[in-house]
């Protein structure tokens, strides 16, 4: 491996580590910190930070990985704080971790006692390297176990590396460090771009992550002086004299070294090389949020588990009892770019609301599959611009939810779910809009209605008609997407009185 250790922001060691993240689009995150042997109310001080960066592109018949040691016990912690700031929420950089957010806490407390910073909230994109081996056990048709492994199990499996773990709770507050340590730091973090490579080459080899080979990349939804930098044809004339502005500014109000280091970290951010499609793909589909609490702010006191833990356990569930409040247009609004028709997501725990939603003819999907993984429900939402519904408190908890996709249905029966998804999301509901959608597949009705001769020619080696029906002058409906026939029958009347008296469309 390719190793140096960074303790001073003026080192030749510092700016390499800035060109290289420049370039690099894949980047393993660790840390190391003294343990903590009693039971403080406080966090362990992370003295080391290990940043693996991959640069250039394995496709292309070349790659090569570089690991950097931050000193962060060397290392001026409010000088280089919003750098990292800047690379952990950077969206042209993916982050890789195994259990990183016990770092995260450690590394947040430890900027927050040395530089006054309100810390680190959050890391995306994020990819856990426990789900990564959960997913390559699954293509391998291999039992899932429940209990999660450890990295240096994981690894020993996966690449055939043994990582030796002696060292974890060895003193790396001590300097000058070991080579011993700096070897089994460097290699934890090293090792996570190894074990993406394997699972990104078995994704790749599946097929297309994606229908829509143009999707928008998530740096450009919207353009700052980083996108005005990359688009074709800019000839930097105007970003660079902004650029010139600014630091005339900074120099005017600091001294020459902060005016240096600002600069240098300005170039940082204009040079930061964008993900290629296959990796944006993988990163849209497998990509999640890491993101702290404000619990998670505060240690806990003891280690006890049991009646302590559980309580709260209990205020998390009160906490997500009581969310559900809608705040926001909906996705569908067209401020936002929708389509101004409202479109709904049901998971299994509310499909009896899907069907009363489609009976007054409003838009309601169900899932694809009859066990969605959570992650499936929001990638179905977000593609559909539709607004999940679901009374699962838990699916709450998952931290890559997108803002105002999901809302919690409060009421349990059927008919006072529909009333408040009508009353919250403000639907307009007239008695023409009444069983105009299929109830069977969510699917729109022919324009036209069919004639008895076009409905028995449809019906054929697909659906019976009652012989009774032939004899009197009814009108039959067809759904576009399923072809299921449809009468003005008793069925039918009976439905449109009820959701009129439901939805109070005469008063």
């Amino acid at each position: 491996m390719d190793i140096h250790i960074v303790s001073s922001i003026d080192s030749s060691e510092f700016t390499h580590l800035t060109r290289t993240l420049s370039k690099s689009t894949v980047v393993g995150l660790d840390a190391e910190w003294k343990p903590v042997r009693s039971q403080r109310s406080t966090f362990p001080t992370v003295t080391l930070l290990q940043l693996a960066c991959q640069i250039g592109d394995d496709s292309a018949g070349w790659d090569e990985s570089v690991v950097f040691l931050l000193d962060l016990s060397s290392l001026p912690l409010p000088s280089i704080w919003e750098w990292i700031k800047d690379v952990l929420v950077s969206p042209d950089i993916l982050k890789l971790g195994f259990k990183f957010k016990q770092d995260l806490i450690y590394l947040s407390s430890t900027f927050r006692a040395q530089g006054g910073n309100p810390g680190f909230d959050k890391v995306e994109p994020y990819m856990d390297i426990t789900n990564i081996y959960k997913f390559l056990q699954h293509k391998q048709g291999k039992k899932i176990s429940k209990d999660t492994k450890s990295l240096s199990a994981i690894c020993e499996e996966i690449l055939g590396l043994h990582l030796s773990k002696e060292l974890q709770c060895s003193d790396w507050s001590h300097r000058p460090l070991t080579e011993e340590q700096i070897r089994y730091a460097a290699t934890d973090a090293h090792c996570l771009l190894g074990i993406f490579k394997i699972f990104q080459a078995k994704v790749i080899k599946e097929g297309p992550l994606c229908n829509h080979v143009n999707e928008q990349h998530q740096s450009n939804v919207s353009l700052g002086l980083k996108g005005i930098v990359e688009m074709p044809g800019c000839e930097n004339k105007l970003v660079g004299r902004k650029f010139c502005n600014a630091l005339d500014i900074i120099q005017a109000t600091a001294s020459s070294e902060e005016c240096e280091r600002i600069a240098r970290g300005v170039e940082v951010i204009r040079k930061t090389k964008p993900m290629d499609e296959s990796l944006w793909k993988i990163v849209r589909k497998y990509g999640e949020k890491l993101f702290l609490r404000e619990s998670d702010r505060n240690p806990k006191t003891s280690r006890r588990k049991g009646k302590r833990r559980s309580s709260v356990v209990v205020c998390e569930e009160k906490r997500l009892e009581n969310y559900g409040d809608w705040q926001g247009p909906p996705p569908w609004d067209i401020s936002l770019g929708g389509d101004g028709c409202p479109k709904f997501l049901c998971d299994v725990m509310v499909e009896g609301l899907a069907k009363h939603l489609r009976c007054v003819g409003v838009d309601a999907a169900v899932p694809h599959s009859r066990k969605p993984e959570p992650r499936e429900l929001i990638d179905q939402a977000y593609k559909e611009k539709r607004v999940l519904l679901t009374r699962d408190a838990k699916l709450l908890r998952h931290q890559y939810l997108i803002k105002n996709q999901i809302y919690r249905v409060n009421n349990l029966l059927k008919n006072e779910q529909l009333l408040e998804v009508i009353e919250v999301f403000q639907l307009k509901i007239n008695e023409d809009q009444l069983m105009s959608r299929c109830t069977k597949c969510n699917g729109r009705f022919i324009q036209k209605p069919l004639t008895v001769e076009e409905a028995i020619e449809a019906a054929k080696g697909f659906q019976k008609i009652p012989n009774c029906l032939f004899d009197k002058n009814l009108e039959f409906w067809q759904c576009m997407d399923c072809n299921q026939l449809y009468w003005e029958g008793t069925q039918y009347h009976n439905a449109v009185q009820k959701f009129i008296n439901v939805c109070k469309l005469k008063e």
